[in-house]
């Protein structure tokens, strides 16, 4: 049953590195959206209903025909994977941040706006420490479900261990070495969230 996973770990290594480049890609730009997107909707609430009801929508799309969907504007390979994926992580990341922001206490704010700050400075000593436990935990969330779909990215062409699952199809041995490959990824990177969630826990 282990015997590709032992024998042909140099096959699976470099499956094992493209699936944690996708994800990580692919997280990298749900952040670069998420956080001014998840701040603008905490500021004006009248957006954010019909933002996370879209953002919504597009979840429930399942992810190989959003793969599809997409390969006929962008080609088959990595590029529809990471925007597929990218559009799956929005949807925590962004109702994350906005509840972080949204959770900051207002007396906290004017405190330091009475002290002198500006609103630059709220943002950046007041909002975003406070909020950041809530912020990583939706990444967390957000990379857990990003490891796991990115499995089906192997049917466009985009690499990772979802082609040793595509492959394991007619060989046992590759679909344990892919199954175990993810989980093994998805434990070390829930542990590594779930360490960096209480570095950044605000005290009580």
């Amino acid at each position: 049953m282990f015997d590709y996973l032992i024998n042909d770990f140099d096959r699976v290594w470099p499956r094992l590195v493209e699936h944690v480049i996708l994800c990580a890609e692919a997280l990298f730009i749900a952040m670069l959206i998420a956080l001014p997107l998840g701040l603008l909707l905490s500021r004006v609430s009248k957006l954010a209903t019909p933002v996370l009801i879209l953002l919504g929508i597009i979840y429930t799309i399942p992810s190989l025909a959003l793969f599809v969907f997409l390969v006929p504007f962008t080609g088959i390979g990595a590029k529809p994977a990471i925007i597929a994926l990218t559009a799956y992580a929005l949807v925590v990341l962004v109702r994350n941040t906005m509840v972080a922001f949204n959770g900051v206490d207002p007396m906290v704010k004017e405190a330091a706006t009475g002290m002198g700050m500006s609103g630059l400075q709220v943002l950046w000593r007041i909002e975003i420490p406070l909020a950041l436990p809530v912020i990583v935990a939706g990444l967390r969330i957000a990379a857990l479900s990003t490891i796991s779909l990115a499995t089906i990215a192997a049917w466009i062409s985009a690499g990772g261990l979802g082609q040793l699952l595509k492959d394991g199809i007619n060989n046992t041995s590759k679909l344990f070495a892919g199954i175990i490959a993810v989980a093994a990824i998805a434990i070390v990177t829930d542990l590594l969230f779930r360490l960096l969630e209480r570095t950044v826990k605000v005290p009580a």
